[in-house]
């Protein structure tokens, strides 16, 4: 039997083809098992870095626990005012509550009661009844109470620490 040169030229191409393909196959799996390995390696190289610092962590935010107090809640008296005239004669009756925090805050602003009173007083008084009757204009109001709030007692002090104004009775006429 006599080989076919055509037939050896043929097959010879069709194993180099065959050899082509393993070492791409082969470059493909060793690249894809070295892309692996690194990203275990750096996804377990910081893992291992948040548990040694997640002592560190508790013990800070422990230490601002014992720190800061919990909130506490002030009621303030329901306020009464005229508001600026639009169509006629327009009331605002209105009650909130404030989140103080700690008991010495709380205090302090029971304290000086009166002027908190008076300084929501002057700005309720200058509202129109247009300007809060929506839900955005009630968080806009919310935002001036605290800022009144908070505005410091005496020439030479710090600020009230108040962190919100929750409405509990919030009526016009």
């Amino acid at each position: 039997m006599k080989a076919d040169p055509k037939a050896d030229a043929a097959a010879a191409p069709a194993g180099g083809g065959k050899s082509k393909l393993i070492i791409i196959v082969l470059a493909a799996v060793i690249v894809l098992g070295l892309g692996g390995g690194a990203a275990w390696y750096f996804m377990h190289g910081s893992a291992a870095e948040e548990t040694a610092e997640a002592p560190k962590k508790e013990k800070s935010s422990k230490k601002k626990k014992k720190d800061e107090h919990p909130a506490e809640y002030l009621a303030v008296e329901p306020f009464t005012v005229n508001l600026q005239p639009e169509n006629g004669d327009q009331y605002l009756q209105v009650a909130f509550t404030l989140q103080v925090d700690g008991p010495e805050q709380a205090e302090l602003i029971k304290t000086n009661m009166a002027k908190v009173r008076s300084r929501v007083l002057l700005l309720l008084s200058g509202k129109k009844a247009s300007e809060i009757s929506t839900v955005e204009g009630k968080q806009q109001l919310a935002g001036e109470i605290l800022a009144v709030v908070k505005e410091p007692f005496d020439s030479h002090g710090d600020e009230q620490e108040v962190s919100d104004v929750l409405f509990t009775s919030f009526i016009i006429q």
